[in-house]
């Protein structure tokens, strides 16, 4: 019951450390017979490293894939699919400041009371730096579902938010600016406020959306297992993440059901979408949308007090390499979540349903 292992059916166990040798996972649950491109899968990491503009950490990792089992000549054998991720661009030497000291807002206090010990170099296992397994297993999951489109883009920095409506978006413009967003004019500002921020030492936080296009009806188990509640458990799990919320969400609660109902079209679609493409737990074939609110980065390059290990009130300052806003990277990582409980919910129904 360590909690490194998602999903019932297609199901990841990762593990390793920001700082260690190497990360990795084992993909268990996965058919036979499905072709795998790898470039594919190595392109999904290249969205997530880190180092790959002026607005994220300038941490250089590869972040190569390597597959160790379960792919033969091209297509999966049905067996574990295990892989690894090299490690090549540690500096722990940047942490040897905090080996004592609890960062605020980190892992490091509950980590330490929880296990007597902690790796301080980087947060070790609490460092975002294990979504890295997440995105090769999501890629995987993609390919898996074939039909299915995942489009997930940062929808606001701070208080700058993207103010179209969704069948509006062009997500082919998504890929074309640093911070991926959907909009040129919205993305030169939100970039411009990220580099106002780093300049000043600090971080600040945003939102992520996502639309998932092609969902086949019948996705999601009743009670527990909810399609929705499975998506906000994936969502919640990723670092960083303070809130989830699909279709209308927290707006739906200001309206009236006579507004809110989403009425029938003879074929069962929906006139309109607040459901967000979830109704009693299940897919019924529309959109399904959401957004995930991620806090501020945690380490920031200013004085801060806290405390050290032996209960005294001690002042540090931020060190390393750090994002001064996570969502430009956070996007292939949401992306990955969503096609985890998809695949997951798709090899379910397949095989009970």
């Amino acid at each position: 019951m360590a909690g490194n292992s998602f999903g019932k059916l297609f199901n990841l166990t990762t593990f390793g450390e920001s700082h260690g040798m190497a990360l990795g996972g084992v993909i268990d649950g996965c058919p036979s017979g499905l072709d795998i491109d790898v470039e594919a899968i190595q392109n999904e990491l290249d969205r997530r490293k880190p180092g790959q503009s002026e607005i994220v950490t300038q941490r250089k990792e590869p972040d190569t894939v390597k597959f160790l089992s379960g792919i033969f000549e091209g297509k999966t054998t049905g067996t574990s699919i295990g892989f690894i991720i090299e490690n090549a661009n540690q500096k722990s030497k940047d942490y040897s400041h905090i080996k004592d000291v609890y960062r605020p807002s980190h892992a490091d206090y509950t980590y330490d009371k929880k296990y007597g010990v902690r790796d301080y170099r980087g947060g070790g296992r609490s460092s975002a730096r294990e979504t890295v397994c997440r995105v090769v297993a999501g890629a995987i999951a993609k390919q898996l579902l074939k039909d299915v489109k995942i489009y997930a883009y940062v929808s606001s920095v701070g208080d700058i938010s993207l103010n179209k409506p969704l069948n509006e978006l062009d997500f082919s413009l998504t890929e074309s600016n640093m911070v991926r967003c959907p909009d040129t004019e919205t993305a030169e500002r939100m970039i411009e406020r990220i580099k106002e921020i780093r300049k000043e030492g600090d971080t600040i936080g945003g939102t992520v959306g996502c639309v998932i296009k092609n969902v086949p009806i019948g996705l999601g188990e009743p009670v527990f297992d909810k399609l929705h509640a499975e998506l906000g458990k994936a969502m919640l799990s990723i670092n960083a993440v303070k809130g989830f919320e699909y279709g209308s969400g927290f707006e739906g609660s200001k309206m009236k059901g006579s507004e809110h109902n989403d009425i029938f079209n003879a074929d069962g679609s929906t006139k309109t979408n607040l459901s967000g493409g979830i109704q009693g737990g299940i897919s019924n074939g529309m959109d399904i949308y959401f957004n995930v609110a991620f806090k501020p980065v945690a380490t920031i390059m200013q004085n801060q007090e806290t405390i050290d290990n032996q209960g005294h009130v001690v002042e540090m300052h931020g060190k390393g390499r750090h994002d001064p806003c996570v969502v430009p990277r956070a996007v292939p990582i949401v992306e990955a979540m969503a096609a985890l409980v998809l695949a997951d919910f798709y090899l379910i129904n397949k095989l009970y349903h």
